[in-house]
């Protein structure tokens, strides 16, 4: 059985669409998996996220972003939100009576740092933690 993840972030723009392309590539076809963010309006990936993506071999040039909805969190067997900031969000969206496991991505309760308006250091910060912290979610 295929199992469905859903990555959030705040636009759907840096961490979230990275994650998704992560998890995708090294879970094949164990997973499917979906990217969204609190606000989303079809644009492409951050640039620099894109570049530093293709350095470490991940293709995020298809990428247009989304927002998330209580549809697409139900879709989801497992939601992975990138500070606790969305994961409160999340949770205000869907209330009390969701049955979909959400967490955030890292483990030991630590967020991903939102590279936006940062330096391109950043950026390669943010996408090596979340390439390290991918195998605890995949089966």
């Amino acid at each position: 059985m295929t199992r469905r993840i859903l990555t959030v972030c705040l636009g759907n723009y840096c961490r979230s669409p990275f994650a998704a392309r992560v998890l995708a590539d090294l879970g094949g076809a164990a997973v499917e998996v979906r990217s969204a963010g609190l606000t989303g309006d079809w644009r492409e990936a951050h640039p620099e996220m894109v570049a530093v993506a293709a350095v470490l071999g991940y293709d995020l040039s298809g990428h247009r972003a989304t927002r998330v909805t209580a549809e697409l969190i139900e879709w989801a067997d497992l939601v992975l939100a990138m500070d606790h900031a969305v994961l409160d969000r999340l949770y205000a969206l869907v209330g009390p009576d969701s049955t979909t496991e959400m967490r955030l991505y890292l483990d030991h309760d630590r967020d991903v740092p939102d590279p936006m308006g940062r330096s391109a250091v950043e950026f390669v910060y943010c996408a090596l933690l979340i390439e390290a912290g991918a195998a605890r979610h995949l089966p």
